[in-house]
């Protein structure tokens, strides 16, 4: 009984609130408050804030949320583990019958220079860039 008195007087509020707010003119704005302002209300009626209190004092229900924490930071560790590249043993494409090939340890850019080949190097494709544009 609390519960849903406190939820009317909650509601109460901000349809008050909502009324100041289209007195201004702001219907659109008023038509949202009121809307959220009718939650708590609706939300009392269904029992669901009943549920929540009874499932906050529950330790069974905490230990749930833990096992699904549990779970969420699982499934995301194996999604960053697969990105950096150690959840297998070979590259993708090889099949089960290819031995797999090494990559070669330097790429070669466009320009035919290596990845690694210094700092001048770094800037000779923005410099080509600029120069095509002629800045």
């Amino acid at each position: 009984m609390l519960i849903t008195t406190a939820c009317a007087v909650i509601s109460a509020a901000g349809l008050g609130i909502a009324f100041l707010v289209a007195r201004r003119r702001r219907f659109a704005t008023a038509l949202r408050v009121a809307a959220v302002s009718l939650l708590p209300v609706g939300l009392a009626m269904t029992g669901v804030v009943r549920f929540v209190l009874n499932m906050t004092f529950n330790p069974l229900a905490w230990a749930g949320f833990g096992v699904l924490a549990l779970a969420v930071l699982m499934f995301l560790g194996a999604r960053f583990a697969d990105r950096r590249g150690h959840g297998t043993a070979r590259p993708p494409a090889a099949s089960a019958g290819e031995p797999a090939q090494a990559l070669p340890a330097t790429r070669e850019r466009p320009g035919g220079a290596p990845a690694g080949a210094g700092g001048a190097d770094d800037f000779s494709d923005i410099e080509a860039i600029l120069k095509k544009h002629g800045i």
